[in-house]
């Protein structure tokens, strides 16, 4: 018996759970802004380069006419704003009951619009303005729609914030590092300061200019001194000796003895 009563406390809160859940999760409705939400008054003079058009619809519920003054301002997570402080002219008989009302406003390129807030600034707080939807037209961005269906409170800022805030803003279209300094000059980056010295110069120039020089000789000088005679006269040339005089006829032959004797000697040697 104590399971079954256990299970059952337990099923009923799971089921309050889910219904809690549920109620939280379910659509934004349009509440005031925090205390701490203010407008970039100076962002938006400086970032105006974006066009968006708004398409304001009052209801059918508001009063026929109003002479408050309507302002709006949107903008995306990432810190872009555009402010508008006063939408048409009372004169105009804009925001009409059952009328819908379209403005141009320039200001800050936001890449997706997040939140939007609308004041109204009015003397009669009984007589209170009521639009029915809002729709935010910009180039770069996918129209957004905003449903109210309930009265403006009086100087205060009215609508939603759907933001997450993330961190860090989203990469541009460009390159997201473009190089911090320019490329280098195709010239010396450092150029001499001073001009350089002259060439050096002689301290010393001479006065007269120097004498030419001596034209050339065509001809040779002529010696001096002539050469010194030979000292000593040539040796006279040698003779011939004389020929021997012919032979005669009466002249013999005269050997000496001495020779016939060894002749002789020497001959009978072999016969001995």
């Amino acid at each position: 018996m104590m399971k079954q009563v256990l299970l059952l406390l337990l099923f009923l809160a799971y089921g309050l759970t889910l219904s809690v859940s549920e109620s939280k999760s379910g659509p934004p409705v349009p509440h005031a802004a925090d205390p701490s939400f203010t407008v970039g008054y100076i962002q938006m003079k400086s970032a105006a380069n974006c066009s968006y058009r708004v398409v304001l619809t009052t209801s059918c519920t508001s009063p026929k006419f109003t002479n408050d003054q309507i302002g709006i301002v949107f903008g995306d997570a990432y810190g872009n704003q555009v402010y508008a402080p006063k939408l048409g002219d009372p004169v105009s008989k804009t925001f009409e009951q059952c009328s819908s009302d379209t403005f141009q406003i320039d200001g800050a390129c936001a890449s997706k619009i997040c939140y939007v807030y609308l004041y109204r600034s009015g003397a009669n707080e009984n007589n209170t303005w009521k639009p029915e939807s809002l729709k935010i037209f910009g180039i770069d961005t996918k129209p957004i729609n905003f449903d109210f269906n309930t009265s403006i409170p009086n100087e205060t800022w009215f609508g939603y914030n759907l933001c997450k805030f993330p961190i860090a803003p989203p990469p541009p279209h460009f390159d997201p590092f473009p190089p911090t300094t320019p490329p280098p000059p195709h010239f010396d980056p450092f150029p001499p300061t001073t001009s350089p010295p002259p060439p050096p110069f002689h301290p010393f120039h001479p006065t007269t200019p120097p004498p030419p020089p001596p034209p050339p000789t065509t001809t040779p000088p002529p010696p001096t001194t002539t050469p010194p005679p030979p000292t000593t006269a040539p040796p006279p040339p040698t003779t011939t000796p004389p020929p021997p005089p012919p032979h005669s006829s009466s002249y013999k032959v005269v050997t000496p003895k001495w020779i016939i004797y060894v002749v002789l000697g020497f001959v009978l040697s072999f016969y001995v």
